[in-house]
């Protein structure tokens, strides 16, 4: 297939959900076939191309994206919506669909997962497919449907067997999904999605991953949306005390702590893990000195805070080393999973923005658990601030934002107290406390809330200006505390 030109394609990247450069210049500067699939039993072709697009703001720079389309001689009206434009062929006109949401196309990864299951591996022309040992039952008759939600990544479902992650911003490298995912799964955690199997390709000498194919978890609801609906609940009737209404989330958060524990204690024995001396916790306090400094000349309701902080960030720098291990990265409410079966946690490709190299870093685990407190700040205080009834008062206002406020002090306190338990059940042997959080883990959990919730107000202010307040509502908290 010849490639679509950078007219098509720009006007096609800006309709979509996961191209992260709408509302800003930019130019496709190349279109590069990596994997071209011919046409088969009336089926379509299948052409993987890479899209360079180049900035032209002041940030500048460059992404990769990956955009695997298919082809048909006829217009597909049951894809209509996913129509991308027409190439010219010696036949005359191919259309061109986004694969994804062409089940005919999604055809060919099924195809290929399948193929790879008696060896280990399969190739579909560059693209090669890895399956995990004994990761799920997988047959032709399966159905895939593109799933709804997904921003920066998009989904597809085989029925109720399988989803499929494909990647569209790719990077050269070993994806942290994929990687921890996989060694997760070897390790028989029960508290992810069990990986089932990955795409990749190489380029110039450069690894790509692709695409990555996980158990589909049926009977699954979003862990912020199950939040803010228990948040709900207790608003609706606001007299009630949060531990006397269904809207208590106490125990949910209790056993989401005892998950991610289990889930650190394996990542630490799969992965290396150990001590650091006293120039990493001087390093990182130095870090979240600079980003506590860089938000206070933006956000002027900061500044009663910085002296408190800066003395947390000073008790960081002094402590005589870090226990680090990998970690999620990127931990918050919306990357869990409840199930029928307990809590899940999902997508460990950490922080976005970052290079995989620096994401695949070991780091402090409290990172993770102050990542998940922040995530019911922003449960209770999201549902709280937009609660409104034409039969408002002050008082009923002032008692609901009291309740928001022991809603996520309850699940914080007892995601915390699960946590460690869980933790130093594990790690603790005779003779040995365990995990003491009034020592130097409270210093390191305060001070990795603090420095999310410095990162919070810096993206309020610039996205969401009446929201600051929930993170310096949690600055206070910590400076007084």
């Amino acid at each position: 297939m010849s490639a679509p030109d950078a007219a098509l394609l720009e006007s096609y990247l800006v309709r979509t959900r996961w191209f992260g450069g709408k509302g800003r210049p930019f130019d496709v500067e190349q279109v590069r076939s990596v994997a071209e699939v011919p046409a088969q039993h009336g089926g379509p072709s299948l052409t993987v191309f890479l899209v360079t697009v180049v900035y032209r703001d002041q940030d500048a720079g460059s992404e990769v994206y990956q955009v695997p389309l298919s082809g048909y001689d006829e217009m597909e009206e049951r894809i209509g919506h996913a129509y991308v434009g027409a190439v010219g062929t010696e036949s005359g006109p191919l259309h061109l669909y986004d694969a994804v949401h062409d089940r005919e196309a999604m055809r060919i990864w099924l195809d290929g997962f399948i193929a790879a299951e008696a060896t280990g591996t399969a190739q579909v022309d560059r693209l090669r497919f890895h399956r995990v040992p004994g990761g799920g039952p997988l047959d032709n008759s399966l159905v895939s449907a593109p799933m709804t939600g997904e921003q920066s990544n998009s989904s597809a479902r085989f029925d109720d067997t399988a989803i499929m992650k494909l990647f569209r911003k790719l990077s050269p490298g070993i994806n942290p999904d994929i990687e921890i995912h996989e060694e997760l799964t070897r390790g028989g955690s029960e508290h992810i999605a069990q990986l089932y199997g990955w795409v990749e390709i190489d380029v110039d000498g450069q690894l790509l991953q692709t695409a990555m194919l996980q158990e589909f978890l049926a009977t699954a609801t979003d862990g912020f949306e199950l939040a803010v609906a228990s948040v709900r609940t207790l608003l609706a009737d606001p007299q009630q005390r949060v531990e006397d209404s269904g809207g208590d989330f106490a125990g949910e958060a209790a056993r989401l702590g005892e998950a991610l524990a289990s889930v650190h204690a394996l990542m630490r024995s799969r992965f290396p893990a150990g001590t650091r001396g006293g120039d990493t916790a001087a390093h990182l306090a130095h870090a979240m000195r600079g980003r506590l400094e860089e938000a206070r000349r933006s956000v002027p309701g900061l500044e009663t805070h910085v002296p408190q902080l800066l003395r947390l960030y000073d008790a960081v720098a002094a402590l005589d080393g870090l226990d680090v291990q990998r970690v999620h990265g990127d931990l918050h409410l919306g990357q869990t999973l409840r199930t029928s079966h307990g809590w899940r946690i999902v997508d460990f490709e950490g922080e976005p923005g970052r290079p995989f190299a620096q994401r695949s870093l070991p780091d402090s685990p409290w990172r993770d658990v102050a990542g998940m407190l922040r995530s019911f700040d922003y449960a209770a205080a999201m549902i709280e601030m937009s609660w409104a009834t034409d039969a408002d008062t002050d008082e009923g206002q002032a008692l609901r934002a009291e309740r928001a406020r022991e809603w996520s002090a309850r699940a914080r306190e007892y995601f915390v107290a699960a946590y460690v338990a869980a933790i130093s059940s594990v790690d603790g042997s005779e003779g040995d406390p365990g995990i003491d959080l009034t020592g130097p883990e409270r210093v390191l959990l305060d001070a990795y809330v603090a420095d999310k919730a410095v990162y919070e107000v810096m993206y309020e202010i610039r996205n969401r200006p009446t929201w600051v307040s929930i993170p310096l509502e949690a600055l206070e908290r910590v400076a007084t505390s």
